[in-house]
């Protein structure tokens, strides 16, 4: 029956699949301290129901096993040329299309087929409550690397993980163990210090949850770090040395969308809320509304902006919307005083 389900998995369009034993996850205790420190932010349905979150089978009543999938979404290396001036850096996942879609059509798929063996499902792709990397890490696909990102001995950092759990009784795979050994690449490239330790993220210092998940001001003591990062954060995943063995995604959707780059960081500054969700329709970057977004805009413009810039961040600091005007009005500072010096 596994064979089944993994060549399925490939058919499919999956990189890898592995099975894991439903049971508490590995690393449940860790999670709960985390969430009672606070460290999630304003991240809040991560604290609801944390029994759910920690054993798949509060989700699914008689789940016995949990099966890993992996999906590569390299797209390849920036669209910007190396010291180009106006470049900026959205996260390589949100380049195109959102991966979301992409994959929960497949994950419908695989869950019509594996009722055909007698199974019943619950499939998600970051979007329930499963510590998804811990039974990742137990079913050998991959290993949780120092910067919590999972790592795979093919794929290096850039793929997306998703899971069915389901009734069927699948024989588990064997965990490929612990490879980052001694290094901290990961750790010295973080930005804002986010890493706090190994496996030990502060997602409240973190350029990804500040660009995405939170929704008011930027701090101040992180707005010149997040340097040119107008969504999201790949530092850590660039340090890797595991994605020396990286090879660029089948998936074409996962590739850099020409209208989003074909722009300069001040032009993002005159969308509307209309044009804003054409722009970015079936992007991820939707999802966080013009408001935050150009609130993101306003600080990389404010660390590597031009005089060229001014006139559209003075613009932008009279916004009827209070986040963008606040964010435009620290810009235009800032970049007058590195243009003073």
């Amino acid at each position: 029956m596994v064979g089944q389900v993994k060549a399925w998995a490939a058919e499919l369009g999956f990189d890898d699949c592995r099975i894991a034993l439903a049971k508490e996850a590995s690393h449940a205790d860790l999670f709960r301290d985390w969430i009672e420190e606070g460290k999630h932010g304003e991240m809040a349905w991560m604290e609801r129901t944390p029994e759910r979150r920690c054993d798949p089978r509060e989700v699914l009543p008689a789940c016995k096993s949990i099966i890993c999938l992996a999906l590569n979404y390299y797209p390849g290396s920036s669209p910007f040329p190396e010291g180009q001036d106006g470049g900026y850096r959205i996260a390589r996942y949100a380049w195109n299309d959102d991966y979301h879609d992409l994959i929960e059509k497949k994950l419908r798929e695989f869950d019509a087929r594996l009722q055909t063996l007698g199974g019943t499902q619950r499939f998600y792709v970051d979007t329930g409550p499963v510590l998804e990397r811990d039974f990742a890490s137990d079913a050998g696909l991959g290993w949780n690397g120092k910067s919590t990102v999972q790592i795979h001995r093919q794929m290096g950092a850039w793929f997306f993980l998703a899971e069915l759990l389901t009734t069927l009784d699948l024989t588990p795979d064997a965990p490929f163990g612990d490879h980052c050994g001694k290094c901290t690449a990961c750790i010295t490239a973080c930005p804002t210090q986010a890493i706090t330790a190994p496996r030990r993220v502060d997602a409240r210092r973190c350029i990804s949850y500040l660009t995405i998940e939170h929704k008011g001001p930027i701090p101040e003591e992180f707005r010149i770090a997040m340097g040119d990062r107008i969504y999201g954060c790949d530092d850590c995943l660039d340090a890797c040395p595991w994605n020396r063995f990286a090879k660029e995604s089948r998936e074409l959707t996962f590739h850099a969308r020409e209208a989003v780059f074909g722009k300069k960081l001040r032009d993002f500054l005159e969308l509307d809320d209309e044009t804003f969700r054409t722009l970015f329709a079936k992007s991820p970057i939707k999802r966080i509304k013009r408001a935050r977004f150009l609130r993101n805009v306003c600080v990389a413009l404010g660390n590597t902006g031009t005089a060229e810039d001014l006139p559209a961040l003075e613009k932008a600091s009279a916004d009827p919307d209070p986040l963008i005007a606040e964010h435009a009005a620290w810009a235009v500072g800032r970049l007058k005083e590195l243009l003073i010096c």
